[in-house]
């Protein structure tokens, strides 16, 4: 290519094959033209590399970079941590999944919001997105952001979905450089997580730039209905929450100076609830930050916060 996009696309596949041709074609639908993929399988054994290698031929020379590594299965938060830290730096990155499609104006509206930001100030650009299923009939679109996006709020619950993610080239960096947390986090969640406890900007886009799809094969998926979802919850119980928690909270512990003084001083109060007894949780459940998107789902953090 002539000179560098602005825009590096990290697309992460693995046994996509029966979905993989609509995100492509998806991807060059886009009304930002100024992009390039950088990829890599995370262990196929079906079409999906031989589609990637034809797609790259077609696109034309340097469009798409493959960043195969022959490490195999690395699951889907370490595969895209290693995509970035290998991608070029100083670029805005957009995370696509292998099975959506992304509506024409995605790109240029993730830019547009980061683009309102201060420069050299981290930030992160997320959206809603119209649910689709496996072949792609609307399903209903997802629910809104409620409330302001920051921390602690975004150790609560992840509302920064990684189809819709985009990260100012600073963002990356941070991201980049971080050290990942040690237990389970999906790299989304970390992403949003890492970029407000930095004083970071989080912008959430009340329209959706995505067809995302619900299907049995999906790494995370959308319940389909908050009762769903408030059961599914339940069903899981506070430990796995809990458990990603503690590792957010100790990942952030581990390197103070990333975080803003507000982020260390909020993580301090969180840190000695969790470690020091039943008054110090209380104490520390009555910031205002330790909240999630409604009433309810606030109350069963809580309870999980107690119990964990």
């Amino acid at each position: 290519m002539d000179r560098q996009p602005d825009i590096a696309i990290l697309l992460s596949t693995w046994n996509g094959a029966a979905f993989l041709d609509a995100q492509l074609d998806s991807l060059l639908a886009q009304s930002h033209p100024d992009w390039q993929i950088f990829w890599r399988d995370d262990g196929s054994d079906d079409a999906t590399p031989a589609m990637m290698r034809d797609f790259a031929g077609a696109a034309g020379a340097g469009r798409v970079v493959d960043l195969n590594d022959n490490t195999g299965h690395m699951g889907v938060t370490a595969s895209f941590l290693s995509l970035l830290r290998r991608a070029p730096r100083g670029r805005i990155v957009a995370f696509a999944d292998q099975d959506d499609v992304w509506l024409p104006e995605k790109l240029a509206r993730g830019v547009r919001g980061l683009g309102e930001v201060p420069p050299g100030q981290p930030a992160l650009y997320c959206a809603r997105q119209r649910l689709v299923g496996a072949d792609l009939t609307p399903i209903r679109l997802s629910a809104p952001v409620r409330g302001r996006m920051g921390f602690p709020r975004s150790m609560t619950q992840n509302v920064a979905t990684g189809c819709t993610v985009m990260l100012n080239a600073e963002a990356a960096g941070l991201l980049a450089e971080a050290q990942a947390p040690a237990a389970e986090s999906l790299h989304d969640w970390w992403a949003y997580v890492l970029v407000s406890a930095c004083g970071g900007a989080v912008i959430a886009d009340d329209r959706p730039t995505v067809l995302y799809r619900q299907h049995a094969r999906n790494a995370v998926g959308v319940p389909l209905s908050p009762a769903r979802r408030a059961w599914a919850a339940i069903r899981r119980g506070p430990h796995v929450f809990m458990r990603t928690f503690r590792a957010h909270m100790d990942a952030l512990a581990s390197q103070p100076e990333l975080l803003s003084p507000a982020a260390r001083e909020s993580l301090a109060l969180i840190s000695e609830g969790l470690h020091d007894g039943w008054s110090l949780r209380l104490r520390a459940l009555r910031h205002p930050g330790l909240k999630r998107q409604s009433w309810a789902e606030t109350q069963l953090f809580r309870l999980w916060f107690l119990l964990g």
